[in-house]
């Protein structure tokens, strides 16, 4: 009977084991319901935000179409207002680039041939982009060029690693701390050129664009007006990255 009850017995090393090994699957199984009510409220904020956002996009639209209609009925024409966004494309390599402009090309991070990279328009960029014209094209994007490039061709920029945007965590990781945890929050940021744009740019890695289906239809030396394809080409940059994207 001792024998029996000997074997019986489990030792204390054991015991101490299994409630450690119990003590943690109950902390961890704690931790992923706290983290799944966390990851619900957040998609609440987010949703909410998104509805928003295409509000406020569709608003400004109607805007616009009511001001040109109202032009048109006074029989005059409606200007609208300067863009204050541009995307720079780099279309030429490094042979035969002075320092100066291929200084500007290093500060708008364009390193490679058909990288991409969005750009404050202001005094000082407006010059920058005067003296680069000949060796990229840039214009003017719409909200759904942005979209598209950030949703298809969008990586992150995390301690100088390229990382695929594959989460909102890994924008919320970043730009947490200045209110931007999703992707819808990162575009609304780049569209309107909000007051943490600069660091919302810097936090996206310039894309890496394809050529464009069917080829450039001009020379890449010789501006966008003469039948080239370099320099400003206004909103005709859009149906450009839809061919590069």
């Amino acid at each position: 009977m001792r024998q029996a009850a000997a074997a019986a017995a489990v030792p204390e090393s054991i015991l101490k084991k299994r409630k450690a090994v119990e003590k943690l699957a109950a902390e961890k199984a704690a931790k992923t319901i706290a983290r799944k009510k966390e990851a619900r409220s957040k998609r609440k904020v987010i949703f909410k935000r998104a509805e928003q956002y295409v509000k406020e996009y569709t608003q400004k639209e109607r805007e616009e179409i009511r001001l040109r209609r109202v032009a048109r009925v006074h029989g005059s024409f409606y200007v609208p207002a300067e863009a204050k966004l541009a995307i720079v494309i780099r279309l030429k390599g490094i042979n035969k680039i002075a320092p100066k402009p291929r200084k500007i090309l290093q500060l708008l991070r364009l390193q490679k041939i058909n990288a991409a990279t969005f750009v404050k328009l202001n005094k000082a960029t407006l010059q920058m982009l005067q003296w680069v014209s000949p060796y990229v094209a840039w214009g003017y994007p719409n909200l759904k060029t942005v979209r598209e490039l950030i949703y298809k061709r969008g990586f992150a920029k995390v301690h100088g690693q390229r990382l695929p945007i594959t989460d909102n965590s890994v924008i919320e990781k970043s730009l947490g701390k200045l209110g931007v945890i999703c992707v819808e929050d990162l575009i609304h940021e780049i569209v309107t050129v909000g007051p943490n744009f600069k660091q919302a740019n810097n936090f996206l890695w310039p894309f890496h664009l394809s050529n464009p289906n069917k080829g450039f239809h001009g020379k890449k030396s010789i501006h966008f007006v003469e039948g080239g394809e370099s320099g400003n080409r206004e909103d005709r940059i859009n149906e450009l990255i839809r061919r590069m994207n």
